[in-house]
């Protein structure tokens, strides 16, 4: 792509940022750089990718969807106006550069100078003096084919993307994708958060009414509504789908739903939620056991993210709606739920392949000894202690997380980065990654940690980068990972 250096303000992005060794710069450069991505989970739009769209400016393409900017702009004071509301797109990428300077230290500053360098070619800070020259550059760029979705996905080598879909979905953007054979392959992730949102008696009847019509079924009580279930999850197996994600708090408790529970819950359906239901927790661990076992059934790989404390701001939630910038870190307890969760699965014999994501550093090493004690020997890491995440992305809980799973589990089983990011120009964040864990794995071996044979730790990083997310998720060897 085209490249535009300022070479009178060069950047601290040289070829060897993050690699503070000798050893690290060798195994970055030959075994891990020219590696293909599989991003195995984020919440890319199939219709931009399926209609190939070209975004109008980089605030389109880099502002508008990005709650990690946001929470950063109304620190340092930038109006809503600015940030969600109704200025222009110009106005609001100038409210931005006003504010990255301040974001020294935070991840959000490594990111935009990485995203400008790659695809932009600009090696330039991005301030108040620099704000025009980069928006026009970015923009004329932005016109280009090469610009346009499908493009940037193989940009960045992007082999594998699997986005983020609720059941109702009719994944036709998906078969648009899947019949113009387009160099990534996108599939869908069977995402039923809603399912589990029988507190809110209006939101979960209408989500009922929806699951009812995309499935030309009667839900008038448990049975009914998982079978309805299970004709989608066949849906989703038909288009390709094989992973299945959650974002919980907390795993639901172990609990039995009882026969009481039952009649209650027919009697919520057929009152349109104007009877309440007593034990919401009861029936969300019900529901999610049987959809795991549905899961098993299939050969789908399912994922937890656990413990983001959601929509704390209740005021901006009315206003704004989710994922808007007002989610924390939760400070639950997880592991006996956990344990208690999978081991009901694995007492049954209906385990799949799981992947855990912690929010709260405080429970690192706890997710990372969960894992060990559902491994069976019959494959390969089949449970994982998942990449650093959201709070956690950035270089100080991705060195925690390596840690954790080093000091505890097997780091070499481990299937490496995801994006978790709704941006086109996120994939940045493998490189972020990959260099993190090249400079780990080179100081170790620069100072007699780890043995100094470049080949055979070269290959583990090749194993986590990509090799293990190929075997794990049952995808083809691209032929530019060679």
């Amino acid at each position: 792509m085209k490249k535009h250096v300022n070479t009178n303000q060069p950047t601290f992005l040289s070829n060897n940022f993050l690699l503070h060794n000798t050893t690290a710069e060798k195994l970055y450069h030959v075994y891990a750089a020219h590696l293909p991505i599989i991003d195995y989970h984020n919440h890319l739009s199939p219709h931009s990718i399926a209609s190939n769209k070209k975004f109008a400016n980089l605030t389109e393409i880099w502002l508008k969807e990005d709650h990690y900017k946001w929470r950063a702009m109304r620190t340092l004071g930038i109006s809503e106006n600015l940030i969600t509301g109704n200025a222009s797109d110009e106005d609001k990428f100038k409210a931005w550069a006003t504010c990255v300077p301040q974001t020294i230290r935070n991840p959000l500053f490594h990111w935009t100078q990485m995203e400008l360098k790659n695809p932009f070619g600009l090696d330039i800070y991005l301030n108040t003096n620099t704000a025009n020259e980069i928006y026009t550059h970015c923009n004329q760029l932005l016109t280009l084919d090469s610009f346009s979705t499908q493009n940037l996905l193989k940009h960045f080598k992007v082999q594998l993307a699997c986005t983020t879909d609720d059941p109702v979905d009719d994944l036709l953007h998906h078969q648009q994708i899947a019949d113009n054979h387009s160099y990534t392959t996108v599939l869908p992730s069977f995402r039923p958060d809603k399912l589990f949102a029988i507190a809110n008696a209006e939101l979960f009847i209408a989500y009922i009414r929806k699951l009812e019509a995309v499935t030309n079924t009667n839900i008038i009580d448990i049975d009914s509504l998982l079978s309805a279930l299970k004709n989608r999850v066949e849906y989703f197996n038909n288009k390709g789908c094989r992973i299945a994600d959650h974002g919980l708090l907390t795993m639901p408790p172990s609990s039995e739903i009882t026969n009481e529970l039952v009649d209650e819950f027919k009697l919520f359906i057929s009152s349109n939620g104007k009877n309440t239901f007593s034990q919401p927790e009861v029936f969300s661990g019900m529901m999610l056991k049987e959809l795991c076992k549905m899961y098993y059934e299939k050969g789908w790989i399912q994922q937890f993210h656990l413990g983001a404390l959601r929509n704390t701001n209740t005021a901006m939630y009315v206003q704004l709606g989710n994922d808007s910038g007002f989610d924390s870190i939760g400070d639950d307890f997880q592991a006996k739920n956990i344990a208690s969760f999978l081991n009901e699965l694995a007492t049954c014999n209906k385990l799949t392949k799981t992947i855990i994501y912690n929010s709260n550093p405080a429970y690192n090493e706890v997710f990372a000894a969960m894992i060990a004690n559902f491994n069976n020997g019959s494959i390969k890491g089949k449970i994982q202690y998942g990449g650093a995440w959201w709070f956690l992305d950035q270089m100080d809980g991705i060195v925690k997380q390596l840690n954790a799973l080093s000091n505890i589990g097997i780091i070499s089983t481990f299937v490496g980065m995801l994006t978790d990011s709704r941006s086109f120009l996120s994939f940045s964040r493998h490189e972020y990654f990959r260099r993190i864990l090249c400079n780990i794995f080179g100081a170790e071996m620069e100072n007699g940690l780890l043995p100094n044979d470049e080949k055979w730790i070269g290959k583990i990083i090749q194993d986590i980068c990509y090799y293990n997310a190929i075997e794990y998720f049952g995808v083809e060897k691209s032929i530019s990972s060679n």
